[in-house]
């Protein structure tokens, strides 16, 4: 074996040869003298003396003893030191095979000289495996055959020779740090340490480090650490960096006076020359630190961290900034307080008690109500010791109740005050500690007598008209649901009446709302009369519903003929007499509907049928009325369909500067007005689609298209006449209108001046604030803003106050009076001067006669329009006026 060999030879060899050549060399000499001596001649003897042989042989014979003596003298000394060589060796060889390092030695020639076992043992070796004369190279073959090498033999000896070594996976997930040693004299020494549990130790001992790190990284607590010894950082954490706006890297290694300003280096200093003298090794303390232009409040920990012979070694600082928290705490304790005056002053009482002992704690001071006493008195006292037993029972009753529910209870019940029997509402709320157990019940007592009583009357008026005092809709539906529910099933019949009062706009334009108001509770008054305790309601403005049982629709027609001759007579109110009449549609149930709605609809059917006829008269529904409101419906349909494909078209009605003559009258502007021409049912009359529109809320997609196709074109006149549109109620109640404006006007080019925008007084009387705010923010664009139909409305004079309107135009319904009603004069007349007197122009609609025309501008209106100026016609007919060749071209290319 490689081993035993390396063991048998050695130095000690060299000597050994020597002596015995030096022995081989000296015997053949002396023994070649006496040889020579024997073999002589005899002659040669015989010349010699006897005693000259003799000593020559004796002589010989004592050499050659000599000699032979020290021969084994010098082979004695040689095993002797070769024993002691091969004990030595073997010493050596036992001490390098205990190490719990593996060793490999090579000389010169790379071959391998020792192994130890602990090298085999670590490989998974054996002596087999290490042949005689093998050398380090082939051995490292051996092992990548193996498997136990992970790195090719020649970045094994590159990396093994650096300083740190070369660390080797084994499998299994055995480490072996190996360090390779080059000798002087050629040869060389590798030994392999088995790391496994270090570097298990190492990564374990890096990812706690890592994970402190982390942990300490992600506080939000500011930490740092520095040298006792010279007052250097050594460490500081992420929330130190955010907090001293300094990087790591700037903090670590210098000391507070490097990094801080003076005042603040010396708070630090304080700090720590206070946590190094405390004997429990740590201090707590407050102190004062700039931060830019700001002092900011640091609430600071410090902690001595001392080595083994417990001498201080480290300081850890640990702080964060309670500028906030003190600030935080002085407004809570402000707001304590003011909450403690809003509690003692709130109008509802509050009763604060303890579970244990049912004994008052708290009570604010609208409680003394409740309990009779001053709240200073009540404190410490229970229920039974403030009220008498029998109210002290209900309540200790009600208490357990709540805490066993554990949860809030409300309930109303009376109380006796000193103000007299009061409704109370109580709410009872248990608060428990910490185990879940009840600690404190809270009781409020909200005096709702008179909330009560309000909601009471809320809830008639939501039943009721508010003028009259009638039944309203809603409540005029559960009535006739209530008659369904009684007649089903019966062979009962019972009519459904809707009443439409004629002439009470009438009376509102000629004597204002105030009379019709009057005048509409005297028609309730006679309903009711007529009724004999029936029901009568107030459907609308001026419809009501009635419904009477009895055979029908005999019945039905009785009533509506008493009803009619009642309203019939004049009514005298404030010394004016006016008259009113009817008109009725009826409904029967069974046989024109079977529920509530259908009934009601039905005869809303039959009064608009009615209407359609004659005012005054009466129609009941028939089937073919049904059919009337699903044709009404499909045309709601058609329209939406026509909108989205472009079937609308603008006609143009002129509008002129009032003048003696129609010759005399100057065109100033258009109003532009839709109109629908059906592919089927052909022209379809505005006053058909625009209310279906109104009503369906297809007017604000129709008024978006009407409003841009009107800009488009004026802005393409070469005479820049004025372009008026009228906007619904419902464009200022659904979406931008304001922003819609002023996006046309840029997109179409139209200066703002020309445009002129006509609403009725629908818009302000759905929402007063926001319409009058819509319609400042419209007039802020430069747009003018007309008041359309003054004069059949509710508060117009109110309206042209709160809102400086640009232009009025007075009702077709003066201007149509006008010459034969003196009363519509002297209202044009003075409406002319309103107008005159706010500084607005004004516009008379519905002009058709010359007559009208000279009364109009004797008496100062500023325009006129109606079918005497000029009938709505597509503007390709005023091409002449509008300067517009290219729409005579249209037209053409139309045609």
């Amino acid at each position: 074996m490689a081993g035993r060999k390396w063991q048998g030879g050695g130095k000690n060899s060299i000597p050994a040869r020597a002596v015995l050549c030096l022995i081989a060399a000296v015997v053949p000499f002396g023994a070649a003298r006496a040889a020579s001596a024997a073999f002589a001649p005899s002659s040669y003897l015989g010349d010699l003396d006897p005693g000259v042989v003799w000593e020559l042989l004796i002589g010989s014979v004592v050499v050659a003893s000599f000699l032979g003596a020290v021969g084994l003298w010098v082979l004695s000394a040689l095993r002797k030191a070769k024993r002691a060589q091969l004990r030595r060796n073997a010493f050596v060889s036992s001490a390098l095979n205990h190490l719990n390092q593996g060793v490999v030695m090579t000389d010169a020639q790379e071959r391998i000289v020792f192994c130890n076992d602990r090298y085999l043992d670590i490989y998974g070796l054996s002596r087999a495996d290490i042949r005689r004369h093998m050398t380090g190279t082939e051995l490292l073959e051996l092992r990548r055959d193996r498997g136990v090498l992970d790195v090719s033999v020649d970045d094994f000896f590159a990396r093994a020779a650096e300083p740190e070594g070369l660390v080797t996976e084994l499998p299994g997930g055995k480490s072996v740090l190996v360090k390779y040693f080059p000798l002087p004299n050629g040869g060389s020494v590798a030994t392999h340490l088995d790391c496994t549990d270090q570097r298990k130790l190492s990564r374990k001992l890096a990812s706690t480090t890592q994970f402190l790190e982390s942990v300490l990284d992600n506080v939000p607590v500011c930490v740092a650490a520095k040298n006792i010894e010279d007052g250097r950082y050594i460490f500081a954490n992420r929330a130190f960096e955010r907090f001293s706006r300094f990087s790591r890297d700037h903090i670590v290694g210098k000391r507070a006076d490097e990094i801080f300003r003076p005042e603040t280096a010396l708070s630090i200093d304080t700090a720590d020359r206070a946590a190094l003298d405390a004997p429990e090794g740590y201090h707590r303390s407050e102190f004062f630190v700039e931060r830019g232009t700001e002092k900011r409040i640091l609430a600071s920990n410090r902690v001595i961290a001392r080595n083994e012979a417990g001498e201080p070694e480290f300081l850890i600082a640990l702080f964060e900034d309670v500028t906030d928290r003190r600030s935080l705490s002085r407004e809570l304790e402000n707001n304590k307080k003011f909450l403690e005056l809003v509690v003692d002053n709130i109008p509802v009482s509050l009763i604060v008690q303890r579970v244990s002992d049912g004994r008052y704690l708290l009570a604010n001071r609208s409680a003394e109500t409740i309990l009779n006493r001053r709240r200073e008195d009540a404190a410490g006292l229970t229920a039974s010791d403030i009220f008498n037993a029998r109210e002290a029972k209900l309540i200790i009753a009600r208490d357990e109740a709540a805490i066993r529910k554990r949860s809030m209870i409300a309930e109303e019940h009376p109380i006796s005050t000193k103000d007299g029997l009061r409704l109370f509402l109580t709410r009872r709320m248990t608060v428990l500690d910490d185990g879940g157990e009840p600690q404190y019940l809270i009781k409020t007592h909200e005096d709702v007598t008179d909330r009560r009583q309000t909601e009471s009357r809320m809830a008639h008026m939501a039943y009721h008209d508010g003028l009259t005092d009638l039944p309203n809709r809603a409540a005029f539906l559960q009535a006739l649901t209530q008659m369904i529910e009684a007649c089903d099933g019966t062979d009962e019949e019972f009519a459904v009446l809707c009443v439409d009062l004629d002439g009470l706009k009438e009376i509102n334009d000629v004597y204002g709302h105030a009379m019709g108001d009057k005048v509409l509770i005297e028609v309730a008054q006679r309903l009711q009369t007529v009724a004999r305790g029936g029901v009568v309601a107030r459907l609308s403005g001026d419809e009501f519903g009635l419904i009477i049982d009895g055979q029908q629709p005999v019945a039905g027609i009785a009533l509506a003929e008493q009803a009619a001759e009642a309203l019939g007579e004049d009514f005298a109110i404030d010394g004016k007499s006016v008259r009113t009449g009817l008109t009725a549609g009826i409904a029967v149930f069974p046989h024109n509907g079977s529920d509530a709605a259908s009934l009601l609809a039905n005869s809303g059917a039959a009064l608009f049928r009615a209407k359609a006829k004659s005012r005054g008269t009466i129609s009941i529904f028939e089937p073919e009325m049904d059919q009337q409101i699903r044709d009404r419906r499909v045309l709601h349909q058609e329209l939406s369909v026509a909108i989205k494909n472009g079937e609308l078209s603008l006609y143009y009605q002129p509008q002129a500067a009032a003048g003696p003559s129609v010759a005399g009258s100057k065109i100033i502007g258009f109003e532009a007005l839709a109109r629908w021409h059906h592919p089927v049912r052909g022209f379809v009359p505005p006053g058909d689609f625009i209310p279906l529109a109104e009503e369906s809320g297809l007017i604000v997609e129709m008024g978006e298209w009407i409003l841009r196709e009107a800009c488009r074109e004026a802005a393409s006149w070469a005479v820049p006449m004025q372009v008026a549109v009228n906007l619904s109620p419902a464009q200022f109640t659904h979406g931008d209108l304001v922003g819609l404006v002023h996006s046309i006007l840029l997109e179409t080019g139209l200066t703002p001046d020309r445009l002129e925008l006509e609403i009725t007084e629908g818009v302000l009387i759905e929402d007063f604030d926001r319409g009058l705010s819509l319609l400042r923010r419209l007039k802020a664009l430069g747009v003018r803003i007309s008041m359309d139909d003054f004069g059949s409305g509710y508060s117009s004079l109110s309206y042209l106050q709160a809102f400086p309107f640009d232009k009025i135009k007075i009702d077709r319904a003066f201007v149509i009076n006008l010459g034969r009603n003196p009363q519509s004069a002297a209202i044009v007349r003075a409406v002319i001067d309103l107008g005159h007197g706010l500084e607005m122009s004004i516009v008379a609609e519905g002009v058709e006669t010359e007559a009208q025309l000279a009364f109009l501008a004797e008496e100062g209106c500023d325009a006129v329009q109606g079918y005497l100026i000029g009938r709505p016609a597509p503007i390709g007919q005023f091409a002449a006026l509008v300067g517009g060749d290219h729409l005579a071209e249209s037209v053409r290319r139309a045609g």
